[in-house]
């Protein structure tokens, strides 16, 4: 076999690699405006040409996304979670609260079996935020506290591509919360049965609980007298319907409930 001589990186390739970099690290946080077109060209000391040309191609790609007459925002850490954000925001909403329901069953069963000290602190604290942004009638705060809540169930598992790809799908999900769950009873949402069972090392008790909790989102959002496809895991009589409408994207307005 003949080696190829290697190509040297063109500067626009090394200010993708650079600005892909400030991206994946978290200094560029997703949803977060990046700096200028001029502040960029003269920071990295490179023309203003070859940043345009690189911000197009993290563009193209679904790193960034341009705002008319806004600036260029962070959508996603990389290339994989740009083009799944970009499926996400046309899919249907049972889809993807059917999808949430399988990576987070899936993530409780996981953490209940690899949780440390550090992960149960952490459920456990962002579970005290979740109720406490409840009871003070904090809707935005109870939004993110929520998908902190499973986020760091999530992180519990120590998969680092599970919860890569479900933080990138929280933008998504913050949508799919103001779009599901409207009508459910606050009590009603077995969150500190999750905790409990992950706690407590009972791998089939978290991924029950964890079931259950978006079984109720999927019946929350169901018109009457609709029927959702069954699982085979819900109980009998299945759950109610949902609607098929498209996800709302993630800069829609959205109306926050308990999930």
């Amino acid at each position: 076999m003949t080696l190829r001589t290697a190509r040297r990186a063109s500067l626009v390739e090394q200010v993708i690699d650079q600005l892909r970099e400030e991206i994946s690290s978290g200094g560029w946080a997703v949803g977060a405006k990046i700096p200028p077109e001029p502040v960029l060209s003269e920071s990295l000391g490179v023309g203003r040409n070859t940043v345009r040309e690189a911000v197009r191609a993290l563009t193209h790609a679904g790193l960034l996304e341009g705002r008319q007459g806004d600036g260029t925002y962070v959508r996603a850490t990389s290339e994989l979670s740009g083009a799944v954000r970009r499926r996400l925001q046309t899919a249907e909403l049972i889809e993807i609260l059917e999808v949430r329901r399988g990576l987070e069953v899936e993530a409780a069963r996981l953490a209940a079996t690899r949780r440390t000290p550090a992960d149960i602190e952490a459920i456990g604290a962002a579970l005290a935020r979740r109720d406490a942004a409840w009871a003070a009638g904090d809707h935005g705060a109870f939004v993110e506290a929520d998908l902190e809540f499973h986020l760091t169930v999530v992180e519990a598992t120590h998969n680092q591509v599970l919860t890569e790809l479900y933080r990138d799908f929280g933008m998504v999900l913050r949508a799919s919360i103001g779009a599901a769950g409207a009508l459910l009873e606050y009590s009603g949402i077995p969150h500190d049965t999750i905790a409990n069972a992950i706690e407590a090392g009972d791998a089939t008790a978290a991924a029950e609980a964890t079931h259950s909790c978006l079984d109720q989102i999927l019946r929350s959002t169901a018109p009457s007298g609709g029927t959702a496809p069954s699982t085979g895991t819900e109980p009998s009589g299945g759950a109610a319907g949902v609607p098929r409408g498209r996800a709302p994207a993630a800069d829609e307005p959205e109306s926050p409930a308990p999930v």
